[in-house]
């Protein structure tokens, strides 16, 4: 098997860059190119292993991802961010599951959601915007009707199928990749907060008929995991994002796609749901600038699905 590993940044990951680039040179499965997509303006890192490739491209989390890729060669693709540690066997477990499974995309867990506590687990039960399933020996992550993803809580197994995963990695053939046509959702680079792409993308996938799977206990890890700070600006960019967000996530990837009435009104109810609990914490809680933080979120995401630029985009089919 041969594959490009494919990295976007910023060039500020520093040490955690290092160590993803000299992790990839010691996989039992090398890969044939290392090409790192920079943001324009940015300066390239000093870190180096002396084989990597820049290429200068748009600055954003979907536009830094949806290329064409025409500078790789190979049949696959191991897509990256920029502060990961791989262990030496990673990309050849990645392979040998996708390949056991007869699956088309895989990526491992690097955010181990089944590790909450059950205090965590169960506020964001109540919220809507995950859920843990127990006892479910088939499916890793799925996508709610409240545009939320639910989990495995016990993964005995090494790969489950998902709906969605985590972003910072992950492995298909770059014929897949494109046929999703990534570029179509750089609406999502608008917003004040990036959040929610990689829902998007693996969302995309599955809906086109692309099998996707979960990778547990690969000991890949994301670096960066946990340690970022959130002051009172950035919690209110994330909020009013992630608002925006499921908006229109839960319009154009869950209801739009869907033909069966009673589901529709079932995916009704629950996205109200999530509306009705995340402004009532809000009141409950005496903060209303939250409040009106979360409404504009709603608000801007209503405009933008009435807008000429939601309305030219082609719909979602599934398959």
């Amino acid at each position: 098997m041969q594959y490009t590993a494919v990295i976007r940044t910023l060039g500020k990951a520093g040490e955690k860059y290092q160590t993803l680039l000299k992790s990839l040179l010691t996989q039992t499965i090398a890969p044939t190119d290392i090409i790192v997509y920079i943001a324009e303006g940015y300066d390239i890192p000093k870190e180096t292993v002396g084989v990597e490739k820049y290429v200068y491209v748009k600055k954003g989390m979907v536009a830094q991802r949806a290329l064409s890729y025409s500078e790789v060669k190979t049949e696959y693709i191991l897509f990256l961010d920029d502060d990961l540690f791989i262990p030496s066997d990673g990309v050849e477990k990645m392979y040998n599951a996708l390949i056991a499974n007869n699956a088309d995309v895989i990526s491992p867990d690097v955010f181990p959601n089944h590790k909450r506590g059950l205090k965590s687990e169960i506020m964001m039960t109540i919220s809507g915007r995950m859920r843990a399933r127990r006892w479910d020996n088939t499916w890793g992550y799925k996508v709610m009707a409240t545009a939320g993803y639910s989990y495995n809580k016990n993964p005995k197994k090494d790969v489950y199928i998902s709906q969605t995963n985590a972003g910072p990695c992950f492995m298909c053939k770059k014929e897949d990749f494109l046929r999703i046509h990534f570029e179509e959702e750089l609406w999502m680079d608008n917003m004040a907060y990036p959040i929610g792409e990689d829902q998007v993308m693996y969302y995309k996938m599955h809906l086109l008929g692309l099998k996707v799977l979960t990778l547990f206990h690969s000991g890949i890890e994301h670096l960066d995991a946990g340690s970022t700070l959130m002051d009172s600006d950035k919690e209110k960019r994330m909020l009013e994002g992630d608002c925006f967000f499921k908006t229109i996530f839960w319009h154009r990837f869950i209801q739009e796609p869907e033909r069966n009435i009673i589901t529709r009104i079932w995916n009704a109810i629950c996205i109200k749901y999530y509306y009705a609990f995340t402004f009532a914490v809000s009141l409950m809680k005496g903060n209303v600038e939250i409040y009106k933080v979360k409404r504009q979120g709603v608000e801007r995401a209503k405009m933008f699905l009435h807008s000429e630029e939601f309305r030219s985009l082609p719909k979602i089919i599934k398959i």
